[in-house]
Order: C-alpha cells, then structure tokens, then sequence
C-alpha cells in the first residue's frame, strides 16, 4: 500500500490534535503532500471566507426566505453545459450573485469564481399545490451561463445578496447550489445526497415527502427540484443553522467529508444522485463514498452501484439511513429529466422492517431489494437515535496508528440515523457495534461492517449520518444534535481510520 501524503499519526500527534480539536491536513502550510492532482492545484489558488451567509431572515413559516431566494435548471451538469438560474425577491430589488467553488483553499473554504449582477429582482409566483401536493415553481429565468472548462468538479454555492441601494436599509442573503461533475478517472467519486436534501425541503410553507395530510411515511407525496431549498427541515431537531438557508443539507452532512478530502488532497470528484442513473461515471473511479444522509436511491442507482462492486470498485458508505426508500426520478411538467421524486417504496426484498413499512404505510407502487446484500448492514427499526462509536475488533486495519483499544468510544458520533442486522456475508467483519437511544431512552442496536467484494475490493459502512463531523469543522459549520446526543467534531481517530480506509481503497 502507498503511503499517504499526510504526516505520520504518532500517539503524540494525535494528543495534540485532540486537545486542539485539530485537524492534520496535508495541505496545511506545517506540511507537504506528495500528492499531485487537480484537486491539489486547485486548492492551491486563493480561496475568500467571503462565501458565507451573513444576513438571513426567514418568513413567519421559519421555512423559507422570500427576501431573495432561487433555484437551478439542474441538480448537476458538466463544463460546456448551459446553467439557468431562477431567482425572486419581495420586494422587487436590485441583487447580485457571487459563485464560489467550495473546497479547503487554505483554510478559508471556498474559492469566488464568477460575480453576476447587479440584476434588477422581483417577486415570482408560489406555485399552487399540484398532483400529489406538488409544489413546482415555474419562475422566469433570471440568468444564465455555461460553465467554463476549467471549473473543476466540486459543490458550488451561489450567493445570493440583495442591493438595498441604502446604508440605511439592511441587505438580505441566501444561497443555491449546485454540482459540476465530470468524466476523468479518479479516485474517488462523491455522490452528493441531494434526493434526500429534496425530500425534506419543506419550502415554501411546510411542504416536504414529509408532510403530506395522509402521512409520512406513504407515497403519497411528490416533491420537485423546480423550487428553492428553504431552511433545515428538523431545525428544532438535528441543525439549527439559519446561515446554510439554500444549500440542502451539503452544509450540514457532507461539507466537513469534503473539506477534508480536499485539505488532504485526495483527487475526488463529485456527482449528484441523478449521475448515477447509469454505472458509467462511477466504473472511472477507484473507489465510490456515500456521504451523510444518502436516504433515498432510485432503483437505477442501486443497480449502478451493483455493477460497481461487481466490476472491482471500493464502495464506502460514511453515512446512515442510505438506500431505505426507492425514489423514482420522473420529469417535470416542462419535460426536463430527473426534476421530481416520490417515495416509491422501501428497500429491504422481504425483511421484516421492509414488511412492516408496506403493511403500515403502503401499498407502494415499488419494492427494492435487500440493501443489506450491498451496503453489508440494513435499515432498521428505530432508525434513528443518537449513541457512541464503539470500537470492536481493534486489530482490524483500518485502525492502523489509531492507538484504540477494544471498547473504546467515539462519544455522540452515532446519529441522527444508522445501520444495522448485517447479513450473513462471506468474510463480513463487525468492526464496530453499539446501541443507540432513540428518544434518549428507547434502544437500538447498530453496527459498523467491512467486507470483501469479488476483484479485491471492499465494501464499508460506517453506519452513522454523523461520520464526517469527525474529520472536520470547517468554516459556517454547524455541529448537529439527535435525541439529546452531538458529537463533538474533528477526532484524530476518525481522522486515521478515515486516511486507511481511503488509502487502502485507491491503491
């Protein structure tokens, strides 16, 4: 195995870093990599904190931002593909948009590549509920550009900032976001979970897969990406974090892998749920991460992701709750591709939490195979709680330079959801297991799993939505919460059974 560009973890290191909450990364001035790759370049160029929201305010529904809010044509699109953007404001004022790449930039977190504006706003209609209480907004188009070949892939965030043409009247923010993919061979693709950030986003008033008059849990709701992504849904419960207003849940749950990945200098790309449809962007990387809270896959997706383990590509899952509901992709009223979802069903073939969610909540019109054949573990009942990381077969490799020792705990990074009742797989190893409480008191068993796919690959899952508040905080970062549990950011150990896995995985 190669040996990564970051500096040896030594037991002395790794004091220090937990006493700083630091961060080892290879990128940081104090060090060098011999990594060489895009992303390494990339980062090298100058980065501005000026990326970040300062000035928020939601509306009386606390679910939206109707001082200037906006949306794009697409979930993800390629250098050379034209990007439309929709934006409104109420009152109808004057605004500009900055769009920064994020990434680590020498701390700062993102980097400004285009400035657009000043343009003139204006209010633009909230849509009418529709079929299966849809809210799809049919706005004008406010501007548009293609994007330049030299933009990296990455997450991009646009800033969106009203012109109150006054010293005396305060300006307003929010943002948009969007990915920029492509087709290189690389290392490591990131799949961004923004189907689930769609799922929940209750913009305008409280109208989410959620929040539907017959329930939550059935498939009765259909929710689309012609619309702008308001505030946290379970901001009282998990995020409360006004300041990521227009970003989904990228801020919360995937932003610290990806800072991470970047300060390292890990060459990655990135990619939306709707890119994997096909196999073909991921058979051109080493190794595939789901992040975070990655909840619901069309079918398509669970097929590519099986060809992609069959064909000899390392699937990492650094996430909980994945793959639990089958979303189908339709078009929008406009015809464009892959702009709606609903809740098609659960995963699971025939296992009892599979059973109990048609029998309390269907009849669905899909049904998904066991998750638990590919991810290593399943969805569970409870799903989610909050609980320590805890360490069970200490000699495994990806605990090289940890130090840890059996029963050794990573406090709180168990949450908000998780994974477990691993199947019977040949070689399949638990490399961590505990119980979390959901409620702060109701227990559920989860479990952290490595196996072996069939060309020398692996397969991991970390069983937690929490896992990447572990290896990083960068800059307007918001540490979650979950049933009266956190986990407390950055932890050395995370940090190197990270670097392992990663290493391994690329080599």
């Amino acid at each position: 195995m190669k040996k990564s560009g970051a500096p040896k973890l030594t037991r002395r290191r790794a004091i220090q870093m937990a006493a700083t909450g630091g961060l080892s990364l290879s990128l940081d001035p104090k060090y060098e990599t011999r990594r060489t790759n895009r992303i390494v370049e990339e980062n090298r160029k100058p980065g501005s904190r000026d990326w970040q929201l300062t000035r928020v305010r939601y509306d009386k529904s606390e679910q939206r931002t109707a001082l200037i809010e906006g949306y794009c044509s697409r979930q993800s699109l390629k250098a050379g593909e034209k990007l439309d953007i929709m934006v409104s404001t109420d009152p109808g004022v004057p605004y500009e948009l900055d769009i920064y790449r994020t990434g680590y930039y020498g701390g700062t977190g993102a980097r400004l590549m285009k400035k657009i504006g000043p343009l003139q706003g204006r209010p633009q209609t909230v849509p009418s509920p529709g079929e299966m209480n849809i809210h799809e907004c049919k706005w004008d188009v406010s501007t548009s550009f293609v994007i330049p070949d030299d933009w990296l892939s990455g997450v991009y965030l646009g800033k969106l900032k009203t012109l109150p043409g006054s010293e005396d009247l305060p300006y307003w923010e929010s943002y948009i976001i969007f990915i920029v993919t492509d087709e290189r061979p690389v290392d490591l693709l990131f799949q961004c979970s923004d189907n689930t950030w769609q799922a929940y986003n209750r913009w305008p008033s409280n109208y989410s897969i959620y929040t539907h008059p017959k329930g939550i849990q059935g498939p009765w709701a259909k929710v689309s990406f012609d619309r702008p992504y308001g505030r946290q849904a379970q901001y009282m419960d998990i995020v409360n974090d006004p300041l990521s207003f227009g970003s989904g849940e990228f801020i919360s749950f995937e932003r610290p892998f990806s800072y991470f990945l970047e300060a390292e200098g890990y060459d990655v790309a990135y990619c939306a749920n709707c890119d994997m449809l096909t196999p073909d962007r991921g058979l051109k990387a080493k190794a595939f991460l789901s992040i975070g809270h990655d909840e619901y896959w069309d079918i398509r997706q669970f097929k590519s992701a099986e060809k992609l383990k069959e064909s000899g590509v390392n699937l990492l899952f650094f996430s909980g709750n994945s793959v639990c509901w089958v979303s189908p992709f339709t078009d929008s009223e406009a015809g464009r591709p892959n702009r709606r979802i609903i809740r098609g069903g659960p995963y699971g073939a025939d296992n009892d939490y599979a059973n109990d969610r048609r029998r309390l909540h269907g009849p669905f019109p899909e049904r998904g195979p066991d998750e638990g054949l590919l991810m290593g573990v399943r969805n569970i009942e409870p799903v989610n709680g909050g609980g320590d990381w805890i360490i069970v077969k200490p000699t495994h490799w990806m605990f090289k330079g940890t130090g840890v020792r059996k029963g050794d705990r990573i406090p709180g990074l168990i949450g908000w959801e998780f994974h477990g009742d691993a199947p019977d797989l040949p070689g399949l190893e638990v490399v961590a297991e505990g119980t979390a409480w959901q409620g702060g008191t109701n227990p559920a068993k989860w479990q952290s799993v490595i196996y072996n796919g069939p060309k020398n690959n692996f397969i991991f899952n970390a069983s937690t939505i929490f896992w990447a508040q572990g290896l990083s905080s960068p800059p307007g970062h918001t540490l979650p919460w979950s049933h009266f549990n956190r986990p407390h950011g950055p932890d050395a150990r995370v940090q190197q059974i990270t670097r392992n896995l990663l290493n391994r995985a690329i080599t």
